[in-house]
């Protein structure tokens, strides 16, 4: 049986200082045997170096495919583009920070492979033997916009704002997303939650950054992501492309 890919999507933005680090550990990490990795970058018009530095790593990696955006959408943009641009089985989303850990990737696809679930969620809030210690209402925002999500999905999460989703690819194109900044997360959890399909969590590690260390989501966000919920529960229904 030839191998089969997975899809690293991971968009960019002004990680200058950790894109050459976290790209490394995405070609070290270690995935079950039979699968290949493809990373997809999305450069989201970055202003720093980043640019520059994915032309070196393409260079130097030649699983790396990558794109620009023509002018800052934001990361649900960029992820949308990368879903786009993907020739994989699987699709794991990854950031371009450090927060989160590739080698927790066999973790993340053991229900796929074992054809359990369609899609899984990496929770930072389920039960683990340790966690980096987060700022409490940075948790508290989290947990309720779980919660709020859950009301609206009727899916049972703990942690719907994770970058860790991880989806047979052809259930992941089949999903219309539209949202450009962090209301992706909440987008796609009620449009899962509308189809027939097994979700599935799991476990992970998080080393969350300051804001002084180039953390991007704020309060906004969490205003946006409320509405976004509001938006997708009750005024559109759209959860299978056309």
């Amino acid at each position: 049986m030839p191998d089969r890919v997975l899809s690293i999507l991971i968009p960019v933005y002004n990680e200058e200082r950790y894109i050459e680090t976290l790209i490394d550990r995405v070609q070290n990490a270690l995935v079950p045997a039979g699968l290949v990795k493809e990373l997809v970058l999305v450069n989201d018009c970055s202003k720093d170096r980043t640019p520059e530095l994915i032309k070196q790593l393409c260079e130097k990696y030649p699983n790396i495919r990558a794109f620009d955006q023509p002018y800052n959408q934001g990361k649900g943009a960029a992820i949308r583009r990368a879903i786009e641009e993907m020739s994989g089985d699987f699709a794991i989303i990854q950031d371009a920070d450090l927060e989160y850990d590739p080698n927790e990737y066999p973790v993340l696809l053991k229900p796929l492979l074992e054809k359990n679930a369609d899609v899984v969620y990496g929770s930072r809030f389920a039960n683990r033997e340790m966690r980096k210690v987060l700022f409490y209402h940075h948790k508290l925002g989290n947990l309720f916009l779980t919660f709020l999500s859950n009301a609206v999905s009727g899916l049972d999460l703990t942690d719907m704002e994770t970058c860790y989703k991880a989806f047979r690819c052809e259930v992941l194109k089949s999903i219309p997303l539209r949202s450009n900044r962090f209301g992706i997360e909440p987008e796609i959890t009620i449009k899962i939650g509308r189809r027939d399909l097994n979700v599935y969590e799991v476990p992970i590690s998080y080393h969350g950054r300051r804001y002084t260390e180039g953390k991007k989501i704020n309060w906004k966000d969490g205003i946006s992501a409320i509405w976004t919920i509001f938006k997708y529960g009750f005024l559109v229904n759209d959860s299978i492309k056309k």
